[in-house]
């Protein structure tokens, strides 16, 4: 049996007093993976009327907090909501915006009442999806008829993200809504009226769309320290975007080694969102689509992020799994299949609905969809990829810090090394994360740099444990 160097931190080699002496090594005490904890970031607009400052991170733990800590009926209230609704047992932190300093605008939608109501009924007010229904007597003005909608709202609905004014004489059977954040992210909620009284009618219009977003580099440059495994956003815009692709990758690298996966939300034209996802073709971002539904994208984008952080084995599918609490479009909005092949080619999720009405993944890629020479690539396709790479990474990282903090760099090194990487290696395997460990075990290379004395260098090969997408049988008949 070859002989071994023990080494010791504590005792030195001089001693000469007779003696016992003991010390305890931890480096060999930790035989397992890590955790895979789950840290969601939200990064979207407060409100003047919330505690927490901007571009200071805080941690959430209920909707009422985040009424508190960001607004009532702020962007980043209501998407925690969605979050906590998706997935109640987050990690969750939120570092909110204020609206831009140059010149936003806030979104207005007017409702224009006509009466008097000839017989009773009701009228059903939808922002985004949000349903208020105020009741209609008949002989009902359509003064009174605003007047009824406007004490509805006031009294039961303080956390919508739109403000409503009555107004004055002769348009007092008009109300105005007003987003309470400025910027395009209040143009993602849809609004509807229906009366069903005899002799009114609820007409709706948009007078002003909202423009002019903050930038999210602000929020983006506060966090860069800290360590999130996904960030959401409710800004689906390119500039945006690439701003949260350039932060990503560089936390994500290997200089920084904080990875994280990026999602937003998007519910407009298929075309728009596969023309949007091409252009930020990312590793690291996902888009998730749902056309028709009455939910914002921007709680699309908290649901999904939840549900994501919801599952912590890397290479685990997300498919099938639910978006809590996100509305289900109407039949004739829903994809098609055809719709849903084309997204999946085009670097977008589609979201679809399934038994019992719920809002479910069908199948969760990213938006990179090629290569710098604009090759097609289907490397990091699927998100579970670059989540199990990210995984891996930390596995074989910690390992090596616990079990050489302080390590000589002779000819038994590059050895010692190697035995630890692959013991990773074959427990990624047997939790099926990774696998083929012995046929790819002949290229996992531990050897001394050539140009640095102090420096070791590794080759692993890693190949992924994919997710079962598609099977295909044929059935043979037989007379």
């Amino acid at each position: 049996m070859a002989s071994e160097n023990i080494s010791f931190d504590s005792i030195p080699a001089s001693i000469r007093k007779p003696g016992k002496y003991f010390e305890y090594n931890t480096k060999l005490a930790v035989r397992t993976l890590p955790a895979n904890r789950q840290r969601l970031l939200i990064v979207a607009q407060r409100l003047s009327t919330g505690s927490v400052a901007q571009k200071v991170p805080a941690q959430v733990f209920s909707d009422s907090e985040a009424a508190a800590y960001f607004g009532e009926g702020s962007i980043a209230h209501l998407m925690v909501r969605a979050a906590i609704k998706a997935y109640p047992y987050l990690d969750l932190s939120v570092c909110a915006l204020d609206d831009s300093a140059t010149n936003p605008v806030a979104r207005a939608e007017t409702l224009t009442l006509t009466g008097p109501a000839t017989t009773s009924g009701v009228i059903a007010l939808s922002v985004g999806n949000v349903v208020i229904e105020v009741g209609i007597a008949t002989g009902d003005t359509a003064v009174e008829i605003a007047t009824a909608i406007k004490a509805a709202l006031d009294d039961g609905y303080p956390d919508l993200p739109f403000t409503v004014s009555q107004g004055t004489a002769p348009n007092d059977h008009i109300l105005t809504f007003t987003a309470r954040n400025k910027g395009t992210v209040a143009n993602q909620v849809d609004f509807a009226a229906e009366a069903t009284a005899s002799g009114v009618t609820a007409a709706l219009a948009e007078t002003t769309p909202g423009s002019v977003d903050p930038d999210i580099d602000d929020a983006l440059e506060a966090v860069f320290a800290e360590d999130y495994t996904l960030i959401a956003t409710p800004f689906n815009d390119q500039t945006s975007l690439t701003a949260l692709r350039d932060h990503l990758d560089s936390v994500s690298g290997p200089m920084e080694q904080r990875p994280a996966v990026g999602i937003y939300g998007y519910d407009g034209v298929l075309a728009d969102c596969t023309t949007l996802a091409g252009n930020i073709n990312s590793g690291r971002i996902l888009c998730a689509y749902l056309r028709g539904t009455k939910s914002p994208a921007y709680e699309i984008a908290a649901a999904m992020a939840a549900v994501m952080a919801s599952e912590e084995d890397p290479a685990r599918p997300l498919n099938t799994l639910e978006l809590k609490k996100i509305a289900a479009p109407p039949v004739a909005s829903r994809l098609s299949r055809t719709e849903q092949e084309s997204l999946l080619y085009n670097g977008v999720t589609p979201l679809e609905v399934g038994p019992g009405e719920k809002v479910q993944i069908v199948r969760a890629i990213t938006t990179y969809i090629h290569d710098p020479q604009g090759i097609d690539d289907v490397s990091l396709l699927d998100v579970t990829t670059i989540r199990t790479l990210d995984y891996v990474r930390k596995a074989c990282r910690e390992r090596i810090a616990l079990r050489f903090p302080r390590e000589k760099l002779s000819s038994k090194t590059p050895d010692k090394v190697r035995d630890q990487l692959l013991d990773v290696l074959y427990s990624l395997e047997s939790l099926e994360i990774v696998e083929e460990v012995d046929a790819n075990a002949a290229g996992l290379v531990v050897e001394r740099d050539l140009q640095d004395v102090n420096r070791l260098d590794a080759k692993i090969p890693v190949d992924v444990v994919n997710g079962l997408h598609v099977f295909a049988g044929r059935i043979d008949l037989l007379l």
